[in-house]
């Protein structure tokens, strides 16, 4: 009977391990389609332990429409030789994913990219998010905001700056940047992701007219991040869905 026990845990950690990996595959793809990446640039993980500290992320310069299941890297944000090896993560990658995880244990799924409006708005004087529509209400107070950038992530200092900087903030505007979302899954940081790029177009599209913005009331917008919270499975089944259109149109993420 112990030994039956064993093989299904083993199977159920097997399987666990699969969909994680199917899951963030499939962001990668779908972040491709928005057109949200840059370049072999950019990187999300998915933390596999209870402490965070093993992860999956990229590998090292491959193009976010090509990633499958099967090339991800399983990494341990405690192991000192990583960079060393012939199959090393991208430098960046490394020190920004491995420090947060390391350091914030609730943050599951870090996805940073560059899409085009957030980018444009972490580049202006003021960048923060103004609740001007019911999509830009969403994150109203739950953005931490660097506005020390400080060039490549290059070593564990600044990775532990970034995590200090997002704190308990599930969505980072990352000054002269681009944007840095966390979640509990994958499904629910692709869903803040997706609204996050959403609210930064209105906001630029807006700030384009030349007219004044007239942002909702400081109470309604409260209001309206809350209600977004309280949407219970709605982040799941748009992820399931988007998957659905891959599976329809190019299944090849989930090899």
């Amino acid at each position: 009977m112990a030994r039956e026990t064993r093989l299904n845990l083993v199977s159920d950690d097997a399987e666990a391990e699969r969909e994680a990996r199917v899951d963030l595959a499939a962001a990668f793809r779908l972040a491709a389609r928005h057109d949200w990446h840059e370049s072999i640039a950019n990187h999300f993980s998915l933390a596999r332990s209870p402490d965070g500290r093993r992860f999956l992320m990229n590998p090292r310069w491959m193009h976010f429409a090509r990633i499958r299941a099967s090339d991800l890297l399983l990494l341990d944000a405690g192991d000192e030789g990583t960079l060393a090896r012939p199959d090393a993560p991208d430098p960046t990658a490394w020190y920004i994913h491995g420090r947060l995880h390391a350091a914030l244990p609730q943050a599951r799924c870090i996805l940073h990219v560059h899409p085009p409006y957030a980018t444009a708005l972490s580049t202006l004087e003021d960048p923060e998010i103004k609740p001007i529509d019911q999509n830009t209400a969403r994150f109203y107070k739950r953005v931490a905001y660097d506005r020390d950038y400080a060039g490549l992530a290059l070593c564990d200092a600044e990775g532990d700056r970034l995590a200090r900087v997002l704190g308990d903030k599930t969505v980072m505007m990352m000054g002269n940047h681009g944007v840095l979302v966390v979640g509990p899954t994958v499904a629910e940081a692709f869903d803040e992701l997706y609204y996050l790029e959403r609210a930064c177009q209105t906001q630029v599209l807006a700030y384009s007219t030349g007219r004044p913005l007239k942002p909702i009331g400081e109470n309604l917008a409260g209001e309206v991040a809350g209600e977004w919270s309280e949407y219970e499975g709605f982040a799941a089944a748009h992820f399931a869905e988007l998957k659905a259109l891959l599976d329809a149109e190019d299944p090849s993420y989930r090899d």
